[in-house]
């Protein structure tokens, strides 16, 4: 049931998906950092899996720098965004598969990041899920399904970047913009509490994540955690002043950026992104 309300709600908003990333500063902060730390991390050539990629934007970055890609997501409407925007790129020779999933369990799984049955051992250079598809999986055990579907396809010593939608950060956000959510019986404490949500209430379900939990399940994988990344970082949940700044002093913004830079790896700025990236190594 969770699948078909993320899909019907990506489907919705199909087109400002792809415009998300490039909207304003403060949404360029989540794809430039995110970008920066791929680029860091990435290995110089490759095959890369790009899992719950939506409308192809890293696929289609990623495919700039001459790695080959393939994208996979439940939702064809994002998909057929990325079809066209990646024709618009003429990077079509590097993205080599574009998988369509369905909102049904099949038997192979394609494009289902809970089972990736469709790839063998031992396959990817490299595999990325960002901006929070992991996120949308509510169920614990199928979140962790989902990672170890990563660590079995990725090669060995293969590095492996999981986004997610943080937890700090929504609750902020909903003292910000939402307090009436904290009369809901339900809902706040419920998310909360556990950080599941399960839509109704104008987004699509999702997990939201703690640093600590996310890193804990990936060591528990034996999995040697690199980095984590607040890609807002100290900038999260301030976009009017984000934007402000860059936009009215270029200058004093590139001085954010360099500071972002230096201070997004830190657990505050971990702990209060809107999406934070943890990026570890089989």
């Amino acid at each position: 049931m969770t699948e078909k309300l993320i899909r019907k709600y990506y489907a919705k908003i199909s087109k400002g998906e792809w415009k998300r990333l490039d909207r304003d500063h403060y949404h360029q902060l989540e794809f430039n950092t995110t970008m920066h730390f791929l680029k860091k991390y990435l290995p110089k050539n490759g095959v890369i899996l790009d899992a719950g990629g939506g409308p192809g934007r890293y696929a289609i970055e990623l495919a700039k720098l001459s790695y080959d890609v393939i994208l996979l997501d439940l939702t064809p409407e994002l998909l057929e965004t990325a079809k066209r925007q990646i024709k618009k790129a003429k990077v079509q020779n590097r993205v080599k598969q574009i998988l369509q999933g369905s909102p049904v369990c099949r038997a192979n799984g394609t494009g289902r990041i809970v089972d990736l049955s469709t790839f063998k051992d031992n396959t990817f250079d490299a595999v990325i899920c960002l901006g929070g598809a992991l996120s949308h999986i509510v169920n614990r055990k199928q979140r962790e399904k989902a990672i170890d579907e990563f660590v079995r396809i990725a090669k060995n010593k293969a590095s492996i970047f999981i986004s997610v939608i943080g937890r700090t950060a929504l609750l902020v956000t909903a003292l910000r913009r939402f307090p009436q959510e904290m009369t809901i019986k339900n809902l706040f404490n419920r998310y909360r509490d556990t950080g599941n949500y399960y839509g109704g209430y104008g987004f699509t379900p999702t997990h939201f994540y703690f640093p600590e939990e996310l890193r804990a399940t990936l060591e528990n994988r034996k999995l040697k955690i690199i980095e984590m990344v607040g890609l807002e970082g100290i900038s999260g949940n301030h976009p009017k002043e984000t934007n402000r700044l860059f936009k009215n002093n270029p200058e004093a913004g590139q001085v954010w950026w360099q500071t972002h830079l230096k201070t997004c790896t830190h657990p505050t700025a971990i702990g209060i992104s809107e999406h934070f990236m943890i990026i570890c190594r089989k």
